[in-house]
């Protein structure tokens, strides 16, 4: 079988994720998997795609004590410094992508697994950013790292003149970009070790052709803590 045919490869993966290719040919496809990375960016698109669906859901506004929780369980070291991304008030004020993230990881687990599945991340908007532009992603990441799917959760325009760019943060130094991303449909990023050394992601808003400088210059819109 061509799996160099692009249409052969969305047709198959579309399938893996919804579940309804079956027996053999499964597991050939899920055997395939850690060899191509065409086919793992093609079902890492795929559930990036269906995570949208989940955004029609009535979020639930969780207590204080649940944030409180959730902000001790992931940032516990009271002694370490904050972090920029860890400053950007994340936890306050996104039940609505945190009930988009459970419902993908549900779509995920619900579904038989391939032999490297995808990792889904909901870069959220960042409640300090409200006054520029709100910005929410789903990002759909192969463990291997050498492939990430963005997703906008509602169509949004930087802007003219502007444009946004995808960063991936370090625990220390500076944030390494990943090039310009869309928020009108997905946008696919291939590029080897997009995990080493990545706390997080992060989409800033800079100028149409991308930072000048190779750091963040405009407002960080969102931000998602890599947990695997």
């Amino acid at each position: 079988m061509d799996y160099g045919r692009p249409s052969l490869v969305d047709r198959l993966a579309a399938e893996h994720v919804l579940g309804t290719l079956r027996g053999p040919a499964r597991r050939r496809f899920e055997s395939l998997l850690p060899a191509h990375p065409a086919l793992r960016a093609a079902v890492a698109a795929w559930q990036a795609r269906l995570i949208p669906l989940s955004a029609a859901v009535t979020p639930v506004q969780p207590s204080a004590t649940v944030w409180s929780r959730v902000e001790q369980r992931l940032f516990a070291s009271a002694a370490a410094p904050l972090r920029w991304w860890q400053k950007l008030g994340l936890w306050q004020g996104v039940s609505a992508f945190a009930t988009v993230a459970a419902l993908a990881f549900g779509l995920v687990l619900s579904q038989p697994q391939p032999v490297q599945p995808p990792i889904v991340i909901v870069i959220a908007p960042n409640p300090e950013a409200a006054g520029v532009l709100q910005a929410g992603f789903a990002a759909g990441l192969t463990r291997d790292g050498r492939a990430l799917v963005l997703q906008p959760i509602q169509a949004v325009a930087p802007g003219a003149g502007r444009a946004f760019e995808l960063w991936a943060v370090p625990p220390q130094g500076a944030p390494r970009s990943l090039g310009l991303v869309s928020g009108q449909q997905a946008t696919t990023v291939q590029r080897a070790l997009l995990l080493k050394d990545t706390a997080a992601f992060a989409v800033s808003l800079e100028p149409s052709g991308g930072s000048p400088t190779g750091a963040p210059t405009g407002p960080i819109l969102s931000v998602g803590k890599l947990q695997i």
